[in-house]
This record gives structure tokens, C-alpha cells and sequence, in this order.
């Protein structure tokens, strides 16, 4: 089957005059979408709403459906797939490291986990890390390990420990995350709820950090942050906003936990979003584009004085830190060494932000991000975030909603100028083809 673009834009040619991004074909013997999506239906719980794109086959920033139509991937799996699809680098040492060994759990020591770790570890700055598998993981194992510092370092009271988060977060969906979440459809019908979180407004609402300030008490052991907030539409926070909160916590005596899990690794044009502030966190927390869009691998990272409050059985995960995780982690902390991707980011993210710009007046409110990350306000006169989306998938491009008419643009930090051109073009198009009626 001949591998043809979603709908009737032309996508920019690549180098050997062929659409960019992959191969051209696709399997004749693959079935077709409708019949994939109502398969989807009846066998898997309905705990998202995907576009209707079956993907079958991905490279760089692109996706081809079982049909061979080729999407422009604007999204990156929200940031996990920062390096592309298929980075030759990642796929190379992940099927090296399948011919050895793959997983051994914790009860053994393997070769590869410690210098993953120490790798890590000195990305971050830190000591130590602590390698589990999806982001909310590493929330919920920051949330464990800052209450255990808070009883055995800071001396708060046992069972009194209290965390400070900001509202409008996203930290993950297990019970505890949710349980001081905004997001009514993540939380509704869940309870009961865990205990111990404060929520106060986030950077723009609160730019001086009193309301932080007032929340803080003697039995605070964390303050929880975003320092970009992702689900809630990129907002970026006064410059101002994350070195007064670093102060806060410092003189307070509390952790400041910093979740880079969509927002690190070179999406922002940094390694982390907090470096656009100077602000070094007590803790990180990864995850996403740490397995390199090839495995889940998250981490916490953090300095000996912290994480050495784990004692053996108080916390674990089977595939936690596994070889292959961990073989392929150190890969993406190599590849982040080099500091390509975060330049990239920054020189691309500028021209991506200006085309985005171009359109406010013309269907669009405002734009917000850093970076190869942007949060885009649609007037709602065009429609509901997820019918753009839609419209632009017909088009040839992924991208996702969120919060009503906000469309979120994350792509593969491996995108090219042209590519963003006619991704934004598309979106003009939308805009124009919605505005008429």
C-alpha cells in the first residue's frame, strides 16, 4: 500500500524529495482504521478519548496510520518522545541490551543500574537516584519519601506531615495524586481521598508567593511544583515566581520537589524548566522522555541527605531501574550531555512561537510556553479544543486539547523549521475554514 499524507495539504519534502519523516510503505495486510477503532472500543477500558488515528508505524516527527496516511506528530506522547520516534541512539542500545539481559528486579544488582543512576545523578547535580517506571511513580514515591524525611530529619510529628501543591496541577491520576487535584473528571468518584495537601494558587495568581507563604507551617515537609504547569495549558509563571518560592522553602526548612516530568529534558531549551530561573529543587522528578520513547522509566533524584531515608523493603518495583530502563536512561542523560536537543529546542521553540503569534487575532487569543512547548487558546467562536484537533488531524497534523479551546504543541525536539511552518500553516487553515461559518 503507497503511503499517502491525512488530508489534502501537502506535507514539506525531505531531503530525497519524498514527505519527510520515513519510510514510504506500509504492510498491504493490516486492517482498516474503523475496523481498529471499534476493536478499540470493545476490548479497551475507555479511560481516554483519542483522536481517531490508528498508528502503525512512527519515525522522527512522524506517525503513519494502518492505511499509510502520515501524520505530523505535535504532541511526542505529551513529551515523551522528545528525541523522535525511533532514535537511531535509543533503538540501537535498547535491542543491544535485549540480546543480554532485561530485567533481574531489585532482589540482584545488575550492570547497568549504577551508572544510569551516577549519570543521572550528576545531570541533576545530586547524589542519588531512584529509578522507578511511570511518572505518577515517581510523584508517589517523592510524596513517601518527603513525608519520611519530615519525621525523621525535619521532626514533624508522625502522621502530621502536610504538603503544599499549587491548583490546576498534574502530577499523575492514582488515588493519592488525585486526591489533591482540580481536574473534577480525574478525582470525580474516587474517594475517599488522602489527607496532607494544601493547594494554593500557581505563579501568575499568586507571582509574590504569599498564598504559598501562608500555607506553609512547622508541619510542612514539601512544597510540590510544576515548575511549568503542562495539563493546565503551558502556563509559565512570573520570573520572578519559582526563586521566591526556592527562598521559601529554604527558610522554612521544607523540600522543594520539583515534577520535570513533561517539562525536563531539553523540551523547555533547557535541561530542566527550572534552569530558565536558576532554581535548583531539592528533588526532581522524571519520567516520560527518560526511557526515550522506547520504555517507562521515571526517577527521583535527589541529594544522600534525602533519599538515604529509604531503608530496604520500604519502598520498591519490580521493573524499577531494570537493565533495558536503565541502559537506555543512560543513553538519554549522554544525549542530553551534548546539549543539542536543548539548543534545538531553544531556536526552534522561538520560530515555533512566532508563527504561533502570528495568529492571535486570527482565531487565536494568546500563546504561552517555553521552548518546543506551547499552550494555545483558541477563540471559541471555532470551536471546542477537541474539534480543532480534529480538524487538524484530517489535515495531517496531531496535536491535543486541554481546558476547553486550548490546543497543547509539543512535538519531537527532531521537527524542522519547515515542518513547523506547515503544522502552524494548517492550524491558519482551520481557523480560516471554521471562521466562515
Amino acid at each position: 500500500m503507497t503511503m499517502t499524507l491525512a488530508g489534502s495539504n501537502a506535507a514539506p519534502a525531505g531531503s530525497n524529495g519524498s514527505p519527510a519523516g520515513g519510510s514510504s510503505t506500509v504492510d498491504a495486510t493490516t486492517t482498516d482504521s474503523g475496523a481498529a477503532i471499534a476493536l478499540d472500543h470493545r476490548h479497551v477500558a475507555h479511560n481516554y478519548s483519542p483522536l481517531p488515528v490508528v498508528a502503525a508505524s512512527a519515525e522522527g516527527a512522524w506517525i503513519t496510520d494502518i492505511e499509510g496516511r502520515r501524520y505530523l506528530d505535535c504532541l511526542a506522547a505529551y513529551s515523551a518522545v522528545n528525541f523522535g520516534h525511533r532514535n537511531p541512539e535509543v533503538t540501537a542500545i535498547a535491542h543491544a541490551q535485549l540480546d543480554i539481559v532485561t530485567l533481574v528486579s531489585r532482589a540482584f544488582h545488575s550492570d547497568r543500574l549504577a551508572p544510569f543512576c551516577e549519570a543521572l545523578a550528576a545531570l541533576c547535580g545530586k547524589d542519588m537516584a531512584l529509578p522507578m517506571n511511570s511518572g505518577a511513580e515517581a510523584v508517589e514515591s517523592g510524596i513517601k519519601i518527603a513525608r519520611k524525611w519530615g519525621l525523621e530529619v525535619k521532626g514533624v510529628p508522625a502522621g502530621q506531615a502536610n504538603i503544599v501543591v499549587a491548583r490546576n496541577n498534574f502530577h499523575g491520576r492514582t488515588t493519592t495524586i488525585i486526591s489533591f487535584s482540580d481536574d473534577h473528571t480525574a478525582r470525580r468518584g474516587f474517594g475517599p481521598y488522602t489527607p496532607g495537601f494544601r493547594s494554593v494558587p500557581f505563579g501568575p495568581e499568586d507571582p509574590s508567593a504569599a498564598a504559598m507563604a501562608d500555607a506553609i507551617d512547622d508541619d510542612t515537609v514539601a512544597v510540590l511544583i510544576e515548575p511549568i504547569q503542562g495539563e493546565a495549558g503551558i502556563i509559565v509563571p512570573p520570573d520572578d515566581y519559582l526563586p521566591r518560592v526556592r527562598a521559601l522553602c529554604t527558610e522554612r526548612n521544607v523540600l522543594l520537589i520539583a515534577d520535570e516530568i513533561q517539562s525536563g529534558l531539553a523540551r523547555t531549551g533547557r535541561t530542566f524548566a527550572c534552569d530558565h530561573w536558576d532554581v535548583v529543587p531539592d528533588v526532581y522528578l522524571l519520567g516520560k522522555a527518560l526511557g526515550g520513547g522506547v520504555v517507562p522509566l521515571s526517577a527521583v533524584v535527589a541529594d544522600r541527605d534525602i533519599l538515604s531515608v529509604l531503608q530496604p523493603g520500604e519502598h520498591g518495583s519490580t521493573f524499577g531501574g531494570n537493565p533495558l530502563a536503565a541502559a537506555i536512561g543512560a543513553t538519554v542523560v549522554d544525549m542530553l550531555l551534548r546539549g543539542g536537543f536543548q539548543s534545538r529546542s531553544t531556536e526552534l521553540g522561538a520560530h515555533l512561537h512566532t508563527r504561533l503569534r502570528g495568529l492571535i487575532g486570527h482565531g487565536v487569543i494568546a500563546v504561552r510556553g517555553k521552548g518546543l512547548w506551547a499552550g494555545v487558546d483558541v477563540d471559541p467562536v471555532h470551536g471546542t479544543g477537541k474539534q480543532i484537533s480534529l480538524k487538524l488531524s484530517d489535515r495531517g497534523v496531531l496535536v491535543k486539547d486541554t481546558h476547553g479551546s486550548t490546543l497543547r504543541f509539543a512535538p519531537p525536539l527532531v521537527i524542522t523549521a519547515d515542518e513547523i511552518d506547515w503544522a502552524v500553516d494548517q492550524l491558519a487553515g482551520v481557523l480560516t475554514e471554521t471562521g466562515s461559518h
